[in-house]
């Protein structure tokens, strides 16, 4: 990959400043467009698993439905963006983009493989708590902007439930920064490595963290079962509800872009990343085309964030929707005490060697 795009950014960089924007620009492009991209097929794809789990038909007849959601994207593109007549105009319009910026932000720091990441920070994991926790201003902006009691009031409840476990999902991986001994997410999933396959993964010795830092993040994308933010019953459609067109575009842009992102990091955290499974069963060379499938590449981590991103839809099409006061029971009552309680666990795995990153 190196061999590729080397001679690019060195031909650019001889334009000087000018090269140097360029190609800074094309990085940025060069992950989110395929996440946008993504969006657009994961939402095709709940749609029909939800179908199927629900045993009827998914979409089905734009471009055999796996259009819909481009189509579902123009509308929107081209719908009138109706804004309240009292509400706050420049913090109104900034908000859905306060909340989709972090949503891509925290991607530079996300590997794709040993040697294909934007950024390789030492610092990647505290980047993605800031990038990460940033979000929830935008959802307080929106609902304050938007001068409605219905949009306020699932901005505060959304503010709330995303503070509460951000506090568990940050908890988790300090368990993850014990086991690793580094806050470089390259150097995270490489920790993971050895001779003993999936068994050397960090999902073993930290499985309650795992488990807590995914149902934090359905939690923290306002998902179901925990989308009381949006419980139509009972608050019309929480902090987005005076939102239309391609501003509302931007809010559902950014809770998809934050479900492929939790897909991602859960798999970087707690399942080996791009690391295979079969890892040290079998060491033999046949040919590069097949050799990733116990040397390990970046199949294997799309394969996995495949896996949780389902998760998600199974969620949604699986679970009924939680009480308010039972989400934050869950969040503060259960899952911190629990993440705090093996982070001293974790330590003391780390400690007496039982935990050995890279072994």
């Amino acid at each position: 990959m190196n061999m590729l795009f080397d001679p690019l950014r060195d031909w650019l960089l001889a334009f000087g400043s000018i090269g140097l924007v360029i190609w800074i620009v094309l990085k940025i492009l060069a992950i989110a467009v395929p996440v946008i991209i993504t969006v657009a097929f994961y939402v095709v794809w709940e749609r029909k698993l939800i179908g199927w789990m629900h045993v009827r038909h998914g979409p089905m007849y734009v471009g055999m439905g796996v259009l819909q959601a481009f189509a579902d994207v123009f509308k929107l593109l081209f719908k009138e963006v109706i804004q309240p007549t009292k509400a706050q105009r420049a913090l109104y319009i900034l908000a859905p983009l306060i909340t989709l910026a972090p949503a891509f932000a925290a991607w530079a720091v996300v590997p794709f493989d040993a040697q294909l990441v934007l950024s390789n920070a030492n610092a990647g994991l505290l980047y993605l708590l800031a990038m990460t926790s940033m979000g929830v201003y935008g959802i307080i902006l929106a609902g304050w902007a938007s001068n409605s009691k219905y949009a306020f009031l699932g901005a505060m409840r959304s503010a709330a439930q995303v503070v509460s476990y951000e506090i568990a999902m940050g908890f988790a991986l300090v368990g993850v920064l014990i086991a690793a001994n580094s806050l470089n997410l390259t150097d995270i999933v490489m920790a993971q490595a050895g001779n003993a396959g999936l068994f050397e993964w960090f999902w073993l010795p930290l499985l309650p963290m795992f488990v807590v830092y995914f149902v934090s993040g359905v939690a923290e994308t306002n998902r179901a079962p925990f989308d009381v933010v949006e419980g139509e019953t009972e608050i019309v459609a929480g902090h987005m509800v005076e939102y239309s067109g391609s501003a509302f575009a931007l809010f559902f842009l950014a809770e998809y872009a934050n479900m492929i992102l939790v897909s991602f990091l859960a798999s970087i955290f707690f399942m080996g990343g791009w690391l295979s499974p079969l890892q040290g069963w079998i060491t033999a060379d046949v040919s590069p085309w097949v050799d990733w499938i116990w040397k390990g590449g970046w199949p294997w981590l799309f394969l996995k964030v495949f896996f949780f991103a389902s998760v998600f839809i199974w969620f949604r099409a699986s679970f009924p929707r939680y009480r308010y006061d039972q989400i934050m029971r869950l969040g503060w009552k259960v899952f911190i005490p629990i993440t705090i309680a093996w982070i001293f666990v974790a330590a003391l795995l780390a400690y007496f060697g039982v935990i050995e990153a890279g072994q």
